[in-house]
């Protein structure tokens, strides 16, 4: 019998907009509307359930770590030795740990939806482990600046994600200094422009937005002095100008240039720290910068090419209100696309192995059982390539030496969980009204439970959504 629209919401719902069905999730959501609108909370996603030293005292660990390398390589220079490694060693592991409890939070939430627009926000605002000491800080980063401001006012999310030290250390702010400011003029030191190149075309406006180098360069200026706190054995004058923010956030008033600053036809004539404060807050405010959230909002929620009706929706819900991401996610959840596109989405690695946990309502306990497949699947925990984050397109993650990688993990897994349910009950369970006659069959005629249960995960209605 065919399935109504109707039928389907829930698991549209819980697959397309969530994380995965886990197998009693469908007896749960009967109202999809209402379970989605529920999660649309002021205040953000949760965090996961893991302890993280403060921000502050991980740098302090950054510089300590510095410290000893230099040490190291001075005491045994020709030792062969590598007495660091194991304190390098302690603070990856630290990450690792703190991953894998991101990775059980997506697996076992009741709230799939805030938990996928968390993870699509720390995307958009990406940051990768890629650069060590990047990686030292990038649970905080989403536990202190992304998802608390999930559901919040966009402007007070950049400005959140800009100033913390994981996105100052990873595009090289931190060590970004006016040539014309107090501490340019005495030393040499050079101007960083990738945090304000990002910005622009990453974060905001994007690349179509019209600006020039000239923006660019500018934008810098006013970004100088957006910093983290200096290293104990840093001039007095240095350490006493950084004036302690919150999330380990420091403004150097001795590295800002002085001056006006003009960017994309505004001029800036605040001074120091409020400088790339009022910049920041005018690209949050841009058409363009809606335009281009509209559009990454409905392709990765519906189609890689979304639905310009979609994107218009989204895009009037974002300038009417301001950038209320709160209301724009009310806006995308009542779509009519959302409920009607056909699946179009391929799941991202991590968006698999993830479903594929849900399906057997269980999570990974160690991050051995998930680190290597994603590696192998290309998309390494907390390591995008790029500034630009993992791609969202289906061409990015469904090439032929990809789907064999996902056969593989199908076939492994299936073979080392327990299955709760029978497999035909398994997928009516977690596929719902989205579970297709030939994936039936195919998993009712299968020789074992674990044959059934490959199937089952490496179907087209459970690799996409």
């Amino acid at each position: 019998m065919a399935r109504t629209t109707a039928d389907r919401r829930p698991i549209i719902a819980l697959t397309r907009l969530g994380m995965g069905a886990r197998p009693d999730d469908l007896a749960r959501v009967s109202d999809a509307g209402g379970w989605l609108r529920g999660q649309i909370r002021l205040g953000g996603a949760a965090n996961p359930q893991v302890a993280l030293p403060p921000t502050d005292d991980q740098i302090a660990r950054l510089y300590a770590y510095r410290d000893q390398v230099a040490q190291a390589r001075r005491a045994d220079a020709d030792s062969g030795r590598d007495p660091v490694r194991e304190a390098r060693r302690i603070l990856i592991d630290a990450t690792a740990a703190a991953f894998l409890a991101r990775m059980r939070l997506a697996c076992l939430t009741e709230a799939g939806f805030a938990e996928r627009w968390a993870l699509f926000w720390t995307n958009w605002f990406s940051v990768s482990a890629t650069k060590f000491q990047a990686a030292l800080v990038i649970p905080q980063y989403e536990a202190e600046a992304i998802r608390p401001r999930v559901f919040g006012r966009f402007s007070d999310l950049l400005v959140a994600a800009e100033a913390h030290p994981a996105m100052l250390l990873y595009l090289d702010q931190a060590q970004s200094v006016g040539p014309n400011s107090s501490v340019g003029q005495r030393r040499e030191a050079g101007l960083n422009e990738n945090l304000a190149r990002e910005i622009l075309e990453l974060h905001t406006v994007g690349a179509d937005a019209g600006y020039t180098q000239a923006d660019v360069t500018e934008f810098a200026r006013a970004l100088t002095g957006w910093s983290i706190s200096a290293p104990p054995d840093a001039p007095p004058a240095l350490r006493r100008q950084a004036q302690a923010g919150s999330n380990g956030f420091v403004f150097r008033a001795l590295v800002h240039e002085p001056g006006s600053r003009t960017v994309m036809g505004h001029s800036y004539r605040q001074d120091g720290h409020d400088q790339a404060l009022a910049i920041l807050n005018d690209l949050a405010a841009h058409p363009a910068t809606a335009r281009r959230a509209a559009h990454r909002i409905a392709a990765h929620f519906i189609a890689d090419e979304p639905p310009t009706t979609a994107v218009a929706a989204l895009e009037a819900a974002w300038i009417d209100s301001g950038g209320d991401l709160a209301v724009v996610a009310t806006t995308l959840i009542g779509l009519p696309e959302v409920w009607t596109a056909p699946q179009a989405k391929l799941k991202s690695p991590y968006e698999l192995i993830v479903s594929g946990y849900r399906a057997i309502g269980l999570a990974p306990t160690r991050i051995e059982h998930v680190q290597p497949i994603l590696r192998q699947l290309g998309q390494p925990p907390y390591s995008p390539a790029s500034p630009e984050g993992w791609p969202d397109e289906a061409a990015a993650w469904g090439s032929p030496d990809a789907v064999v990688t996902r056969m593989g993990w199908a076939q492994a897994f299936a073979e080392a969980v327990p299955v709760p349910l029978a497999p035909t009950d398994l997928a009516e369970a977690v596929l719902g009204g989205l579970l297709s006659e030939r994936t039936r069959a195919a998993v009712s005629r299968a020789e074992s439970r674990s044959e059934a249960v490959a199937l089952l995960l490496m179907s087209p209605e459970f690799q996409r959504r």
